[in-house]
């Protein structure tokens, strides 16, 4: 009852809106929405499908939420999309549904800010605290973890993966996994290095960050196979960010990996 929606909404019947909503002008929520409480829609967002979207989430205009996936092997059947807390939606993006070939749900955590036009596909899974900025497209099955950064006019390729810290920079492709806490950049993105502004902005200790700056240089010019430098890190190291790197390298991938050049 305390929710403010605009005369001018339409509104579907068995759609669920939370308490303390905005829903603006010439809004459009379909009959399996479900809001949480303070979401807010700016004029002109389309919220469809099977979509959940928690507490205190913005939507500003024109995006497009909870659409069926652009996939040409989808064939109607039921998948979902689930939004997390206090997410910043701007303009014109729009977020898919789920394919049953990819476990039937899309999923945004929470605190993340999608920049005006980018576009998050099927089946993707973004963490907590991302930034993808504007114009960049997240292909299906793309795993992005917690507090990553996607730079402008980017193309993330499907089923990659993303470790946590880790920093994409403008205009680049990635076509391979990128481990935690990497720097990426180039038009056919490249390892460069690792997220060292970002690093010291969460306050990580020198001593973790000098660690860390080792283990790159081991992955990069150490002896054997990519894979057999992790595993002789995971030996060696007694940092915690370390083996999160080691532990990203070793598990399940469907693509292979940017490595040091």
């Amino acid at each position: 009852m305390t929710a403010n929606i605009h005369p001018s909404a339409i509104i579907e019947d068995g759609a669920v809106i939370g308490p303390d909503c905005v829903i603006g002008p010439f809004c459009i929520v379909g009959p399996e929405v479900k809001l949480g409480r303070g979401v807010v829609l700016k004029s002109h967002v389309v919220v469809n499908g099977d979509t959940t979207i928690d507490d205190e989430t913005t939507v500003f205009s024109f995006a497009v939420i909870g659409e069926i996936p652009q996939d040409l092997k989808f064939g109607g059947e039921k998948t979902s999309l689930v939004i997390g807390k206090r997410n910043r939606i701007r303009e014109h993006v729009t977020v898919n549904t789920g394919t049953a070939g990819g476990g039937s749900v899309t999923k945004i955590g929470d605190d993340c800010l999608l920049m005006a036009g980018c576009h998050v596909a099927h089946d993707a899974h973004l963490g907590d605290r991302v930034i993808i900025v504007n114009s960049t497209a997240v292909a299906g099955h793309v795993i992005i973890e917690d507090d990553v950064i996607v730079g402008g006019l980017c193309g993330i390729h499907q089923f990659v993966r993303i470790g946590r810290g880790a920093i994409i920079g403008a205009l680049t492709m990635v076509t391979n996994d990128v481990i935690p806490y990497a720097l990426v950049q180039g038009a056919r993105g490249k390892l460069d290095g690792l997220n060292l502004v970002g690093l010291k902005r969460r306050g990580v200790d020198r001593a973790d960050i000098t660690a860390m700056r080792a283990a790159f240089q081991t992955l990069k010019d150490g002896e054997g196979a990519f894979l057999d430098r992790a595993r002789r890190l995971n030996e060696e190291t007694d940092s915690d960010y370390v083996r999160e790197m080691v532990d990203f390298i070793l598990g399940d991938s469907d693509r292979s990996f940017l490595t040091p050049s």
